[in-house]
């Protein structure tokens, strides 16, 4: 029996936001997740031909974010300061209460992330955000399931104490 034929289009339609999201989790800045993304799907291009499909999809294309996540973080261009000739005047509707606490608690999960070291942070963000099961996490992070399991239990662990140290200086504040 032949394997079945995978589109390119096909995947870059269904996995374009996961792929985006996962870079974003991954600490590409939102500037350059797009930039990032497409970097991604010219792999993907590349090596579809490659692709054997014994992890799935959504874990093949993780591990490829996980890569080029890892190349750009080590960049030089992320370390630099970006100098614009205006400030952005952005304004917001009035009923704004609502989008500002939810912008807060995304930059406030995307620092706490950061802080968590970077196999940690995979297994959590597959695990938690992506809703991957933890066998599709252990293949896309090349880990035993065993190994999965206590980074997601220690990464846990480590979130729910930033936030309760956030909790608490803003208490104190």
């Amino acid at each position: 029996m032949t394997a079945p034929v995978v589109d390119f289009a096909r995947i870059f339609q269904e996995h374009a936001r996961f792929v985006w999201r996962t870079l974003r989790r991954l600490g590409v800045a939102e500037a350059d997740a797009d930039d990032v993304c497409q970097e991604v799907f010219l792999v993907v291009h590349r090596r579809l031909a490659e692709f054997d499909n014994r992890s799935g999809l959504r874990a093949w294309l993780y591990g490829i974010c996980v890569r080029r996540a890892s190349e750009y973080r080590r960049s030089a261009y992320v370390r630099r300061e970006r100098v614009v000739e205006t400030v952005p005047d952005d304004g917001a509707p009035a009923r704004q209460e609502e989008a500002v606490e939810r912008l807060r608690a995304v930059a406030a999960l995307e620092v706490v992330l950061a802080e968590l070291d970077e196999k940690k942070r995979e297994v959590f963000v597959l695990f938690e955000l992506e809703e991957l099961s933890l066998a599709e996490v252990a293949q896309a992070v090349g880990c035993p399931l065993q190994t999965a399991y206590s980074r997601l239990l220690v990464a846990r662990e480590s979130v729910r104490q930033a936030f309760a140290r956030r909790a608490a200086q803003e208490r104190v504040s």
